[in-house]
């Protein structure tokens, strides 16, 4: 067990914000995470859990015990006539672990190429990009009770997913740490194309019977072309969550802007896109010295080298409140603010 001391969390973190840990260790295990909970000095510390960095604005020093989440593996642990049942350790970096499934013809996740961050964070996050969600294709989890110290099995009904939040980022919000994921894969595939632009994407490639691999090379095409890398431009992808609205507001804004983009919702609701909304509101590409709104996405905020997590918290509550000024839609953040 290494305690790393007074360390820097700048190469933890995909905004690149240089802020410190008064303690910092890594784990692989729960047999690891057992051994560094049962020193009664870092158990009662102050905890923050990271695995890819990817979720996460920090706006100052964290006081206390960073731990980073290592635990490897990707194995078939299953099958039946029609699934294939894959666990991964929630320290996988996410998209390896998609790449992984397709080139083993595990179908089910292409849509969800390229995302940021790790395993552990996709059922936590309940991730999700052009028509899936992580729940669409979850099986269970192996969790961490950090009260107890032992592991918990939770399958998709106790995780309660919701449009990007589960249990875990609710009331088990910093009770548990996930140590693995299994996902329920097609054998037969299920492809979704419809959403978004992957299917003009196809069709400019003259690609009309498409694989899994073809789905997953036209999201990373697109993707790569609207949003930065984080180890060119520092952030943290998507920073806020899409808002979804009732009718009375949806109507509102679309007399004046039939134009809008807009999805349905359950209960007569409209999910309407937080990045036309920002776009409208004049933040697209703003630039304000070390950070700003990228040029070609505005959900995403950058930081251009220097900036300060406060900086960068500053800017999107000035976008929060003159998207509500001028539209009367408050937006949530989807990173976590630490």
């Amino acid at each position: 067990m290494e305690i790393l001391e007074n360390a820097s969390l700048r190469e933890f973190n995909t905004f690149g914000i240089d802020a410190k840990a008064a303690k910092l260790s890594s784990f692989f295990s729960a047999a690891d995470l057992k051994e560094i909970l049962q020193n009664k000095e870092l158990r009662k510390m102050e905890r923050l859990i990271l695995g890819g960095g990817s979720n996460v604005l920090l706006t100052k020093d964290f006081e206390g015990l960073v731990l980073k989440n290592e635990v490897p593996g990707i194995e078939l642990i299953q099958e039946d006539d029609e699934f294939y049942y894959v666990r991964s350790g929630a320290g996988e970096n996410w998209h390896k672990f998609v790449l992984k499934c397709i080139e083993n013809d595990w179908a089910g996740l292409e849509n969800l190429s390229l995302i940021p961050g790790n395993v552990g964070a996709s059922p936590m996050q309940n991730i999700g990009a052009y028509g899936v969600e992580v729940k669409d294709r979850f099986h269970e989890l192996e969790a961490f009770n950090l009260k107890t110290l032992e592991t918990e099995i939770f399958d998709a009904e106790a995780c309660q997913f919701g449009y990007r939040e589960s249990v875990f980022k609710r009331q088990l919000k910093d009770k548990y740490i996930i140590l693995s994921v299994t996902y329920r894969l097609f054998k037969t595939p299920q492809l979704n194309t419809s959403y978004g632009a992957i299917q003009g994407e196809l069709n400019s490639l003259g690609i009309h019977k498409p694989t899994i691999k073809d789905v997953s090379d036209a999201v990373i095409r697109i993707r790569s072309s609207k949003l930065p890398d984080p180890k060119v431009i520092g952030n943290a992808g998507s920073f806020f969550k899409n808002p979804v609205v009732g009718n009375n507001i949806y109507q509102d804004i679309a007399k004046k802007h039939p134009e809008m983009p807009h999805y349905p919702a359950p209960m007569g609701q409209h999910k309407l896109a937080a990045g036309w909304l920002i776009e409208q509101s004049g933040w697209k590409g703003f630039v304000r010295g070390t950070h700003g709104v990228h040029a070609k996405q505005a959900l995403v905020l950058v930081n251009h080298g220097g900036a300060t997590g406060n900086e960068i918290y500053s800017l999107s509550e000035e976008i929060l409140q003159d998207v509500k000024s001028k539209f009367g839609v408050e937006l949530e953040r989807e990173v976590n603010i630490i």
